[in-house]
């Protein structure tokens, strides 16, 4: 009986572990996603670029990383191929690092 007893306790800890287990990944999910967004607010200079990157994407009206996220690189003036290139290498080290 008491190997029983010993059997429905482990089998009962085992179920409260699994839930607490799926409630830490669900709120470390909702963590993540609130770390996105205040990442995303955060000036462009924190992507450490190039000056004449930086200064093309500021007189573009480009002042947030999350301002990035919709814009069209092409129709910013002083953004050529290979700077465009540059600016999505600092991106993805950038969300790399959340």
């Amino acid at each position: 009986m008491s190997e029983l007893d010993n059997l429905n306790d482990n089998f009962e800890n085992d179920m409260k572990m699994q839930k607490v287990k799926e409630e830490v990944l669900k709120k470390f999910e909702e963590y993540k996603t609130t770390m996105a967004f205040m990442a995303a607010d955060a000036p462009i200079s924190i992507l450490c670029l190039k000056e004449p990157i930086e200064k093309a994407l500021i007189a573009h009206g480009l002042l947030r990383v999350y301002d990035l996220f919709d814009c069209d690189f092409v129709k910013v003036k002083g953004l050529g191929e290979a700077r465009v290139r540059e600016l999505a290498t600092c991106l993805d080290q950038f969300f790399s690092m959340l």
